[in-house]
């Protein structure tokens, strides 16, 4: 992964590094998507990522809040930009069929065998986050600071980003000027949306468990019935999004699971909810919690639980902001990088990342002021498909295409692997270049 980039314009010395790096990281992309792992699992590729960042000559801690890799290329004084790749994959069979599509199971959190796919992405991602750093190893002449590289676990149940800050990320290691990241889409291959502010939904998974008294199905007035006290939460939470939230705003609030009982003639002792919530504005996401929970322990009362509902935080992430004006910096770095006809504007997404967590004082819990984060997407579909596609927009285009979380979801086409190399170096090179 050496180049020789003097006397090139920076657009064409990033293309070069590229072009020298992209056999060895399709390689390792290749190996990342037919073998992966589940959150908190990732040990074989931490390692195999870790191994590629020391080669290319970066300092490398494994084993960062759990299984998370941090590689420091220390480059003189300057400022120190991360970079960020998620790695850890989906229970979710393949059905692709690549050569190289994911045969692996392994234990979901249920302790059952569960298959495993990379079906978000995330082997893309921290494949070109070691590209972007192949890249930048090459070009260390053109510029000056620390590049840090963060290979994340745990992106899919919000856990991996609070776990590395809460190991130490930003005490043992460096507190970057500005954290960068990327994802996959289904725009066109080769394109690199952007969006400043507001990009992404903060989300909370809570699971609730109703209290009733059980008995006889024949006997209902012996017993409390959980069920109709969950069908009235499950009814009555619907009016928090119309009659609490005010209509400018967007707000979802979503009954996912709600089981209980054994046979139809049993009325059971509990019935288990897990409610989704997401919005674009955390104090609001806090007042539409409390909503909820405000219900629920209403509606158990008037249905006579016996005792309190119980209330668990499954999983939760804080909205995303994309720092206006770094993204303008970024944006215009691939602009040159790119040109302006291989841009576009990302609509915001009711998605939602724990990418934030490093940018957040207050939620990241690492005290001090925010720091500037910028987050943008790269394409994935084939020209092809694309001009094949409904629509004319991006976003119309993208409600005909398969999203991340599909089995039949495959983002690591070349012409994706090395727009996410080259969006990450030339990001970072806005911050460090001399």
């Amino acid at each position: 992964m050496t180049m020789n980039s003097e006397g090139l314009p920076l657009k064409q010395a990033i293309e070069a590094g590229v072009d020298a790096a992209f056999g060895e990281v399709q390689a390792l992309y290749r190996h990342l998507h037919q073998y992966p792992e589940l959150p908190f699992q990732e040990h074989e590729t931490a390692a195999r990522l870790a191994a590629a960042l020391e080669a290319l000559g970066f300092e490398v801690t494994r084993g960062v809040g759990g299984t998370g890799v941090v590689a420091l290329l220390r480059n003189g004084e300057g400022p120190t930009v991360l970079l960020r790749g998620d790695m850890d994959a989906l229970p979710i069979e393949e059905q692709t069929g690549l050569d190289y599509a994911s045969r692996v199971t392994a234990m979901g959190v249920d302790g059952k065998p569960v298959p495993v796919m990379h079906a978000c992405g995330h082997d893309l991602h921290s494949s070109c986050a070691v590209g972007a750093g192949a890249v930048l190893a090459g070009l260390q002449a053109r510029w000056r600071g620390t590049l840090m590289v963060v290979c994340q676990p745990a992106e899919e149940i919000f856990g991996g980003a609070r776990a590395m800050l809460d190991d130490g990320l930003y005490t043992r290691f460096a507190r970057p000027d500005v954290v960068l990241g990327q994802h996959n889409m289904p725009a066109l291959a080769g394109t690199v949306g952007h969006i400043a502010g507001s990009a992404m939904a903060a989300a909370t998974t809570l699971g609730v468990t109703v209290h009733g008294a059980g008995g006889h199905g024949s006997m209902p007035a012996q017993t409390v019935d959980p069920v109709v006290i969950a069908a009235h939460v499950v009814t009555r939470l619907q009016s928090i999004v119309a009659r609490e939230v005010p209509p400018e705003e967007t707000v979802v609030v979503t009954v996912g699971k709600l089981h209980a009982g054994t046979q139809g003639n049993i009325i059971p002792h509990s019935a288990e909810l897990e409610i989704n919530v997401r919005s674009f504005d955390d104090a609001l996401h806090r007042q539409v919690l409390a909503a909820i929970e405000r219900i629920i322990r209403a509606e158990c009362e008037a249905g006579r639980s016996p005792r309190p509902p119980e209330f668990r935080v499954l999983s939760e992430t804080v909205a995303m902001h994309n720092d206006p004006v770094s993204t303008a910096r970024v944006r215009e770095a691939h602009r040159q990088c790119f040109g302006e006809a291989r841009l576009f504007a990302m609509p915001r997404l009711n998605g939602s990342e724990d990418f934030p967590y490093f940018g957040k004082a207050e939620a990241g819990g690492f005290g001090g002021d925010d720091i500037p984060c910028v987050y943008w997407f790269i394409g994935m579909t084939p020209a092809e498909r694309w001009q094949a596609t409904p629509g004319e927009s991006v976003a119309e285009k993208m409600r005909h295409l398969e999203m991340p979380h599909s089995p039949y979801y495959f983002p690591g086409h070349a012409e994706t692997l090395r727009t996410g190399m080259a969006a990450l170096a030339a990001g970072a090179l806005a911050y460090l270049a001399t």
